[in-house]
């Protein structure tokens, strides 16, 4: 081990934690019994943990070295997160490295790995490799914009609200690179991925969540105005930082991200008499500054002093924006019923709920098959909670609104697998 690599492990004196799920780029199955090997990037022939996935292509959720939380919290600080390599082999997969998976100390982060059966590619090993987080490395700053988007109404813009989409196009480049590649990418691990790369996940949760909602309103704006398709192109967004944000092709996200974004996914940000959600611009207000955006750093500072999401989004866009929600999300088949559904409940949406999960639990085995009868009891709360478990959300037996959504998400999905065979 030489002397630069042996100083930075020294450095890594927390704890965070690290969970794998495998899943195939054909059909979206579980990859089960993936052999997963961890080590650290720099040192990439030294493996220090080696797990298996279960029936539903996860690994169990391991503890792994860390920098001192300290790192994150201030700028000019040494690199806050460890960076590992995550290795994985399957029976009939084409193996996969992942180098740069991110780990912060106290949180959880999860790695998601699309394995692409053999038959399909002749390529043996697959090597992703994640860069440095948009906070720690040098990227270019954001070119300034209108926040709202002049709309003609007789022209190509067709939306007439605001509609969550179920997928965006990633053009994974700026926009005039044509040998850049274009990825098709569900909205919700759209908005996971890019606040997994542009903030730290060891922020407070109001700096997170008005940070993810600059993030989707952002994003959404792109959407609703057609905006690179109007200019010739066929994608939604691209990963440039000068042009949108910094999405990154494999990288891992984390549950504190993940569970703000599933709670607000429908949200974006709003001002009077504009039906557009709003350009929100930002920058990180420090290497680069950025007066009337808001400022990365700054929200941090705010969340410190216990400023809410909205509080922190007035303080830099004004006291004239709001929170809005979608009028509609794209590929769910039933709205929220509008209240939680828990041991008691009875009635059309649990019945619809539990021929859902039934659904889902003939690829996620583990789910326990239970009565489609409309009245929520205990054998319903242990498939909810299973269920939970298995895709991040906290395992409480209710369906809440994150719950509803996953499982009318995961249900489009393996419903979809099905009609493809």
């Amino acid at each position: 081990m030489n002397q630069k690599l042996r100083a930075a492990q020294m450095n890594h004196v927390d704890i965070g934690e690290l969970q794998v799920q495998t899943i195939s780029a054909v059909g979206g199955i579980p990859v089960e019994n993936a052999r997963i090997t961890i080590s650290y990037t720099a040192e990439p022939g030294s493996p220090l943990e080696e797990l298996r996935t279960d029936a539903n292509g996860q690994t169990e959720t391991i503890s792994i070295a860390a920098p001192p939380l300290e790192y994150s919290m201030e700028p000019d600080q040494p690199q806050p997160y460890a960076e590992y390599t995550v290795h994985v082999e399957a029976e009939g997969y084409r193996p996969v490295n992942v180098d740069g998976t991110d780990i912060f100390s106290g949180q959880t982060a999860l790695q998601n790995v699309r394995m692409e059966p053999l038959e399909v590619s002749e390529e043996n090993l697959k090597n992703i490799v994640i860069p440095a987080h948009t906070l720690f490395g040098d990227y270019p700053p954001k070119i300034a914009e209108d926040e709202i988007k002049p709309v003609d109404e007789s022209g190509e813009i067709v939306l007439s609200r605001v509609v969550i989409p179920e997928y965006v196009v990633v053009h994974d480049g700026t926009p005039g690179d044509s040998t850049a590649s274009d990825y098709y990418v569900r909205y919700r691990d759209y908005i996971k991925n890019v606040a997994s790369s542009e903030i730290y996940a060891t922020w407070p949760t109001e700096t997170i969540r008005a940070n993810i909602l600059a993030i989707m309103s952002f994003t959404l704006n792109r959407v609703y105005t057609e905006w690179y398709r109007n200019k010739g192109y066929d994608f939604t967004i691209t990963s440039s930082t000068a042009y949108d944000h910094k999405w990154m092709y494999g990288r891992n996200y984390f549950q504190s991200i993940s569970e703000v974004v599933d709670e607000i996914f429908a949200n974006f940000l709003s001002r009077p008499n504009v039906k557009q959600p709003i350009l929100t611009q930002y920058c990180d207000g420090q290497r680069v500054t950025c007066p009337n955006w808001l400022s990365q750093w700054g929200s941090k500072y705010l969340g410190d002093q216990n400023y809410s999401a909205i509080e922190i989004i007035r303080y830099y866009y004004g006291n004239d924006m709001y929170i809005n929600e979608a009028e509609e999300i794209s590929g769910i088949p039933a709205s929220w019923p509008g209240e939680d559904l828990r041991v008691g409940s009875s009635g059309n949406k649990v019945r619809q709920m539990q021929e859902q999960l039934n659904r889902i639990a003939q690829v996620y085995t583990s789910i326990p098959r239970i009565a489609t009868d409309g009245a929520y009891g205990p054998a319903t709360e242990a498939a909810v909670r299973q269920f939970q478990s298995i895709f991040g959300l906290p395992a409480t037996g209710v369906v809440d609104y994150p719950t509803w959504y996953k499982i009318s998400e995961i249900y489009v999905g393996v419903t979809r697998i099905a009609e493809l065979y």
